[in-house]
């Protein structure tokens, strides 16, 4: 048993226009830390600066405002007494592996391309930990809308890939956002349950970025002493927004999941993000990008997984 009541459940429109908020932040976010590395010539210090500037925020918050207070007590309690599972605080890993993948790939294949290959993983795994119960809203059903809604975002994964966007960029640019679909999938499940448990969201995105800035400065560490120092700092104050950003797609990730369930979170999430992406990138073009009239019609199809997807589906 949680020792917080649930939240009363939110309406499903408006559930799904704030998931659709999460996914424009996303797509924001994505670009801000690709310029970003790019600028610096080095993704992983890139990511690291982004997840380091949104602890200091959420640090800020936490020790100023009163949920922030009590969810900390909450934490530091179901610590010690091993109600919170280590698993529970986790969910940064899957935030560290999302904003290096970033740095590293954006600038060169553009928000658009980089949003399909999370697309499909959000997917396949929304279904799985759907199915499983995983998520704070416990087993929802696999529904035919919601399988249908699936499909249909996997094919504005394969129509993102015409064009010879194969032959313009190297694999691994195009499988790192598939592993960070599939673990973004699962931090918002598990940030979730831990929001249940502390009774703030504010607390378990306050973990998630404790968690990723550890691993992300570790491996910026790691990458400089291999391959050297990265370029000067940039003056320009927008490209250091990306924390500032993810602190806020994420705390209200993990206050919607509770309403949505993990599948149709990430659905919403992904038709804010490729809207917001086929503009960044028709007034911002990205080297490797598969061109506007291939954007255009993979952000319709995405968008219909989505209307899809919310169609009335049944908790079991």
């Amino acid at each position: 048993m949680s020792p917080h009541p649930a939240p009363a459940r939110l309406p499903a429109g408006v559930a799904l226009g704030g998931a659709v908020v999460v996914g424009i932040l996303t797509a924001i976010q994505a670009r801000v830390n690709g310029q970003l590395g790019l600028r610096l010539d080095d993704g992983f210090v890139a990511a690291a600066i982004s997840f380091g500037s949104g602890l200091i925020v959420l640090i800020v918050l936490s020790l100023a405002l009163p949920a922030g207070r009590r969810g900390f007590r909450a934490l530091a309690t179901g610590i010690r007494s091993r109600t919170i599972p280590w698993w529970m605080l986790a969910g940064g890993a899957a935030g560290a592996l999302t904003v290096a993948t970033q740095g590293l790939a954006v600038a060169v294949i553009g928000v658009s391309l980089f949003t399909v290959g999370v697309v499909a993983g959000q997917t396949i795994n929304g279904l799985v930990l759907d199915r499983a119960g995983y998520g704070p809203a416990g087993v929802v059903a696999v529904t035919m809308p919601r399988i249908a809604g699936g499909a249909l975002a996997l094919l504005a994964v394969g129509i993102s890939l015409q064009g010879g966007v194969l032959e313009r960029v190297p694999l691994w640019m195009l499988v790192l956002p598939i592993l960070a679909g599939i673990g973004i999938a699962w931090q918002q499940a598990t940030n979730g349950r831990l929001r249940q448990r502390v009774g703030t969201p504010l607390t378990a995105t306050l973990v998630n970025f404790i968690g990723g800035t550890a691993i992300l400065v570790v491996a910026a560490g790691i990458h400089v002493a291999i391959v050297g120092a990265p370029h000067a700092l940039p003056g320009d104050a927008w490209l250091y927004l990306g924390g500032v950003v993810g602190v806020t797609y994420i705390f209200l990730s993990a206050a919607l999941v509770v309403h949505t369930g993990v599948l149709l979170l990430g659905l919403g999430a992904v038709a804010g993000q490729l809207l917001t992406a086929f503009a960044l990138d028709a007034i911002w073009p990205a080297d490797a990008g598969p061109g506007w009239l291939t954007e255009l019609v993979m952000v319709l199809v995405a968008l219909l997984s989505v209307v899809v997807a919310a169609a009335p589906w049944r908790r079991r």
